[in-house]
């Protein structure tokens, strides 16, 4: 087995890049690490340096992706109420017994399922 320890970066097709950009900083509140105009991929952080997500612009079709974000159980509530703030449609908070956590999820303007997960303890 190889020592994997987690998922360090993630990256994600997207139709408009400045659309994306906006909801991923605006309304995740991710922040820019490196900015590359040439390929039009946006390196942005998700949790400080414990991981990145790419938006990589591309034309033509862009299959629909699922990631889950990590955070803390009580903020659950307050992350939905932020989306719903926004026009972001959300389902949940879910239970998962078999985990255990919670998730809630939601879709970004390319149609990507997104979700927030959160574990909790058994």
């Amino acid at each position: 087995m190889l020592p994997i320890r987690g998922l360090y970066e993630v990256a994600i097709p997207v139709r408009q890049l400045p659309r994306a950009e906006t909801f991923y900083r605006e309304v995740l509140g991710l922040e820019v690490g490196l900015r590359e105009d040439r390929r039009k991929w946006l390196f942005l952080r998700a949790g400080g340096t414990a991981g990145m997500i790419v938006l990589q612009e591309q034309t033509g079709d862009c299959p629909t992706l699922h990631f889950a974000f990590t955070v803390e159980e009580g903020d659950l509530e307050r992350a939905a109420a932020v989306l719903r703030e926004r026009g972001v449609a959300t389902e949940g908070p879910v239970v998962h017994e078999w985990i255990p956590g919670k998730s809630l999820y939601f879709r970004d303007p390319d149609g990507h399922d997104l979700e927030l997960f959160a574990a909790t303890a058994r």
